[in-house]
């Protein structure tokens, strides 16, 4: 049996890299059966109810709230197998059910298995790193994952060309048994010693040490508010481009091309990160997050909802490497002063972002009929709010540093 020391550093950062791609592939690969899943079921062509299959996954995420304090019970991998479990079982259950109010239950289940084994990574992450360094490991893990973006749309299409939305559908479970038996060569990073009891108390206890961080609490909120316009275009990805664009040929060309540019922004971000800080560098992320989308907007009002499609989908290419490269700094920041019940809070900021920012981007999707002057308006309202959030932050750690100079 392998310990963790025999895993070297690039095959953990690889691993957990494969394991978190597991949830892009859930997702990432299926987009372009849309349209033969709403002929399959009678739906109308710009029926919006085929993006409740990544609503309903998402909203499986808050199965991380139990998650989280079951990883700091009992260590990392027994969540770990447990996700893979769940999330192989949903993905088969998915492709062979007969009606979508059921295949909606087994996405939930796979957004269950997904959240535990989200889990599971990002704390086995924490158990290993913190700080700067966490946040260069987490970007250069998402630099992997975002190969997904990037060749699961072309492999659901070459999919679909030789079979059906089912075959597609059940591609994630085959992608998932590989990657867990992989995942056997992963060993236990919480010690027996670090380990929190079960009980109500410390349950308590521990969310409130948790929400009671400012720091934590900053840039979860962040992250949760930008993941609602970035959830949104993955949900709404096809039905813009095929229905209200009306150019489904591009659709693989275009959903790719911006997981290329999500990419290059996370790995540049890791460049960022060692020079100058997670803490600096997700500002000005942010800032230049908030001038892009007040650009797209006024160019979507400016041709009444309807710009070039490749003007506007080259905005949201930025705007989702923006995102993409900002999480992992703020994931890392706002774990880094909680080592002691990082399950719980992985679990807290998971669930936040994955399921309180799908759902307000479920609300964009439902608007995003003809125009897609929602989504544009989407990007820049999550934009004012999270540059708004962080530097109020940065004034209050300010302010209280000079009153402690002053009591000095």
């Amino acid at each position: 049996m392998h310990t963790s020391k025999d895993i070297r550093p690039l095959e953990f950062i690889v691993m957990v890299a494969s394991i978190m791609l597991l949830t892009a592939v859930a997702i990432d690969i299926m987009l372009p059966a849309f349209g033969q899943l709403r002929e399959y079921f009678g739906l109308a062509p710009d029926s919006t109810i085929a993006s409740q299959i990544v609503t309903f996954f998402f909203l499986g995420q808050i199965g991380q709230l139990a998650f989280g304090p079951l990883a700091d019970r009992y260590g990392r991998l027994p969540v770990l197998r447990t996700g893979f479990i769940l999330y192989i079982s949903g993905c088969i259950a998915a492709a062979l059910l007969p009606s979508l109010n059921l295949i909606l239950a087994a996405r939930f289940v796979v957004g269950l298995g997904a959240a535990a084994m989200s889990v599971a990574a990002v704390t086995s992450v924490r158990d290993r790193f913190t700080g700067d360094k966490m946040a260069r490991t987490m970007s250069l893990i998402i630099t992997i994952f975002l190969f997904v973006p990037i060749i699961a749309p072309i492999a659901g299409a070459a999919i679909l060309s030789v079979s059906s939305w089912q075959v597609v559908f059940l591609t994630p479970a085959v992608v998932g048994i590989a990657v867990f038996v992989w995942s056997f060569r992963l060993r236990e990073s919480l010690s027996p010693e670090r380990r929190l009891n079960l009980d109500v108390a410390t349950i308590i206890q521990s969310t409130k040490q948790v929400m009671g961080n400012g720091t934590f609490v900053r840039y979860t909120v962040v992250v949760t508010i930008l993941f609602a316009s970035f959830s949104s275009y993955i949900s709404s990805s096809e039905h813009m481009i095929s229905e209200i664009y009306n150019r489904p040929e591009l659709f693989t060309l275009i959903f790719s091309g911006i997981g290329i540019t999500m990419a290059v922004a996370s790995f540049i971000n890791s460049r960022l990160i060692k020079r100058f800080g997670a803490r600096r560098t997700v500002r000005t992320l942010l800032v230049v997050y908030l001038v892009l989308a007040a650009a797209m907007l006024a160019l979507t009002l400016a041709f009444q909802g309807m710009p070039d499609i490749f003007v506007f989908f080259g905005f949201i290419a930025l705007l989702q490497g923006i995102y993409i490269a900002a999480e992992p700094n703020s994931s890392a920041l706002a774990l880094e002063p909680l080592g002691d019940t990082a399950g719980m809070a992985a679990a807290i900021y998971g669930t936040s972002f994955f399921v309180l920012g799908s759902l307000f981007g479920s609300m964009i999707d439902r608007l995003l009929i003809n125009t897609v002057t929602p989504l544009a308006v989407g990007y820049l309202l999550s934009a004012l709010i999270a540059v708004a959030v962080v530097y109020a932050g940065r004034t209050n750690t300010v302010a209280v540093n000079l009153a402690n100079e002053v009591g000095d």
